[in-house]
């Protein structure tokens, strides 16, 4: 088996790059690991199944590393080191670099779901409308300054100039129509920086589908405080819509930018499938938000 390890030099601040991981890897116990980039994958035609894909970045470094193991069947291993690191909350992988490490040594693993459309994937999120302009907005000097607060910092800017767009959203045997604000697709539990989805998780096989109506921002900010205090959300209230399927279909009349994990992936319409368990990763258990609290999944020694 052998253990990779792809760094992101410019994930989150900067501070958590190859050397600061490899430090603390050997301090673990794993020495030599083979160190790649992204930029070059000539190194991803040698990855065997079992072997371990390490990637010290954000979101959208841990998506492209996920695609590699899914191809090469094997398993991925998160050093969180980015801005958001939602993908890691599903997890509930330590804050310690150390810890995370020697966790990575043992090689605890899970298996939880991807969500495939067209010819990519996703982990945490696609966004269609408000969602996307803070994905875009959320970068640079803002990004580096705020952190993971940077999100919502996009958002709030937008939310009082944005007046919403049409679109039907069918899952499974639901089927909504109107006009929408932000609509956001989960195959996880976590988005733009520790936002909870209410009563989610990573390996449930269901894809979470969030779709919110143009309002007032202080209808918006008091709904976004009832859905924290209670752990859940209606079905379908005035602001807010949530749906639970194994599918998302979303059209809309004209074009709509999509972005997914933080990064732009193309236009509607949308067609996301869930493919439950398909992806191992390195964990000790998997979050699930809402009344039922954090509850971990049967982790398994060197599986």
């Amino acid at each position: 088996m052998t253990h990779w390890l792809v760094a992101n030099p410019g994930a989150g601040n900067g501070q958590k790059g190859r050397e600061f991981w490899r430090e603390r890897l050997a301090s673990a116990g794993i020495t030599g690991p083979e160190c790649c980039d992204l930029q070059d994958k000539s190194w991803t035609a040698q990855v065997q199944p079992g072997d371990i894909v390490m990637v010290a970045g954000g979101d959208g470094s841990v998506n492209a590393v996920a695609q590699i193991c899914l191809e090469h069947k094997a398993v991925l291993a998160v050093l969180p080191s980015g801005t958001a690191n939602d993908f890691a909350r599903n997890l509930a992988l330590p804050e310690d670099p150390a810890a995370v490490c020697e966790l990575v040594q043992r090689g605890v693993t899970q298996k939880v779901d991807v969500a495939e459309f067209g010819d990519g994937i996703f982990l945490n999120v696609a966004h269609i409308g408000l969602g996307t302009v803070a994905a875009r907005e959320a970068e640079g000097a803002a990004k580096k300054f705020f952190g993971r607060f940077s999100y919502g910092v996009a958002l709030l800017k937008q939310v009082s100039a944005k007046r919403g767009f049409h679109a039907e959203i069918s899952c499974d045997k639901a089927f909504v129509r109107g006009r929408w604000l932000s609509i956001a697709v989960s195959s996880g539990a976590f988005f733009g920086g520790g936002n909870e989805i209410p009563q989610a998780t990573a390996d449930d096989g269901l894809l979470d589908i969030i779709a919110v109506k143009p309002r007032p921002l202080l209808q918006l900010l008091l709904t976004f405080l009832l859905v924290r205090l209670s752990g859940k959300s209606p079905d379908r209230t005035s602001t807010v819509v949530h749906l639970k399927g194994k599918r998302c279909d979303i059209y809309t009349p004209k074009p709509k930018i999509v972005t997914v994990d933080g990064d732009e992936a193309g236009k509607t319409p949308l067609h996301v499938v869930c493919r439950k368990h398909c992806l191992r990763v390195i964990g000790a258990s998997v979050v699930r938000t809402g009344e039922a609290g954090k509850v971990a999944s049967g982790g398994v020694n060197g599986s």
